[in-house]
């Protein structure tokens, strides 16, 4: 990992660890986050998305061995991690430690396992799960590339990452799967 690379991290951690807001590269698009656990900072990404907090976001983590720590994990679930062949987002049942504003109204949440070398490292230090939403205002176009983050977005944000924003290769959301106790799946988006 390059110096520049450490040094975006250690900013970034400073910033979710007071509560902020950042707009950062994902394993598919541009995302807006926050410490998943923070109720509060939680709230203020469905405020900058204009966004009613009824429509649950994601949370990302760098390792399925974690996933049991904030919902009830079905055995199917992991062998869907495993054997996926791009970015997957399940939709977990009992969701737990976790801002109360971020759980659905069934009391689920969806996470996803990122494999991208930022994310994957700042969520190594960070040692909790990070929110994860399009940074786009609700019922606007999901930015594809950092270059399709518009100026709103990018003002209300407490920090912008400085990583990947040349990237122009366009990137699609992951797919989103339910999976209940019994080993029932749902598809959502594939």
């Amino acid at each position: 990992m390059t110096e520049k690379l450490k040094e975006e991290i250690r900013k970034t951690l400073e910033v979710l660890r007071n509560g902020g807001v950042i707009l950062y590269p994902t394993d598919t698009i541009w995302g807006l986050g926050c410490d998943a656990t923070n109720d509060d900072a939680v709230r203020r990404i469905f405020e900058i998305k204009k966004r009613s907090d009824h429509k649950s976001m994601l949370v990302l983590l760098e390792d399925a061995g974690k996933i049991a720590s904030y919902a009830d994990v079905p055995d199917i679930a992991l062998d869907l991690i495993e054997v996926a062949d791009k970015p997957t987002t399940i939709i977990y049942p009992n969701a737990k430690r976790l801002a109360p504003s971020l759980v659905a109204e069934d009391g689920t949440i969806g996470i996803r396992i990122t494999r991208e070398e930022f994310t994957v490292s700042l969520l190594h230090r960070f040692n909790r799960p990070l929110v994860s939403t399009s940074a786009n205002i609700s019922g606007m176009p999901s930015p594809r590339f950092y270059a399709e983050v518009s100026d709103e977005i990018r003002n209300a944000v407490d920090y912008i990452v400085d990583y990947r924003r040349n990237d122009h290769q366009p990137v699609a959301p992951s797919s989103i799967l339910k999976v209940g106790m019994k080993g029932e799946i749902e598809i959502i988006r594939k």
